[in-house]
């Protein structure tokens, strides 16, 4: 695996499968991967093209939020991928969380959390109907507590690893993605039950309150509503003030 300033040479013709992280691009600093890697994207990069950075100016997270690091302690990285599960973002969550350790929990879609905080966040973006995906994750690898601003004091997790610990991560992610990514959709559907940081747990969304039931098979969070069955297929979902404690909000 090379580690450059500049993407290595793009096909004009890319194949639809290909090694999860070639070609690599790999910036010291930068406003964001997701960024950079539905660049190469657009412009004919290849499945499995590889965007990393030690330090993100403008890394961004699920409903718009923002994703802080120091720079060298947090995994920050972006996958091109021109062939994807149906279920990506939870496959994503699986690896992430098979790399993070068995106490590893996912709170639905794709939180990864220790101990009820946010240890990792997943981020999926792109244009199918042009035939591309791209896969971001930031993982905390080597973050100290004292690392996280004020605000996330109580909310976020570090796998307190060293800062040279986090390019051996990056490859442990990488094999566990690319088998995460190609196996049976009930495996995935299995794996992240086992996981799941919501079941029978109060929770709130958007348009009401209700208990956490698991997923179904499309991947939807099953909620329970009094009588009624809500399945939700996006957004953000919260554990109830009086159950959170010193979990992600």
């Amino acid at each position: 695996m090379s580690i450059g300033d500049v993407a290595a040479p793009i096909d004009s013709d890319p194949p639809a499968r290909g090694p999860l992280g070639l070609p690599r691009v790999h910036h010291r600093r930068t406003d964001s991967t997701n960024a950079r890697a539905r660049e190469l994207a657009a412009a004919g990069a290849p499945h499995g093209t590889l965007v990393t950075a030690s330090e993100q100016t403008a890394g961004r997270g699920r409903q718009g939020r923002t994703w802080t690091a120091p720079p060298n302690r947090a995994l920050l990285m972006s996958l091109v991928l021109r062939n994807w599960p149906r279920l990506l973002p939870l496959a994503a969550a699986v690896a992430v969380a098979e790399v993070a350790g068995a106490a590893a929990a996912i709170k639905w879609p794709n939180d990864v959390q220790l101990e009820g905080r946010k240890v990792a966040g997943i981020l999926v973006e792109g244009r199918p109907t042009e035939g591309w995906m791209v896969l971001g994750i930031g993982l905390n690898v080597a973050v100290r507590p004292e690392d996280f601003p004020p605000e996330l004091q109580d909310t976020a997790a570090t796998l307190s690893r060293e800062p040279a610990d986090v390019e051996p991560v990056l490859d442990e992610l990488l094999t566990a993605l690319s088998a995460w990514l190609s196996v049976p959709h009930d495996d995935v559907l299995g794996a992240f039950r086992a996981r799941d940081a919501l079941f029978e747990r109060e929770v709130s969304w958007a348009n009401g309150t209700g208990v956490a039931e698991g997923i179904d098979a499309d991947g939807r969070l099953v909620v329970r509503t009094g009588t009624q069955i809500e399945r939700l297929d996006a957004g953000e979902v919260h554990l109830r003030p009086t159950q959170q404690g010193g979990g992600q909000p």
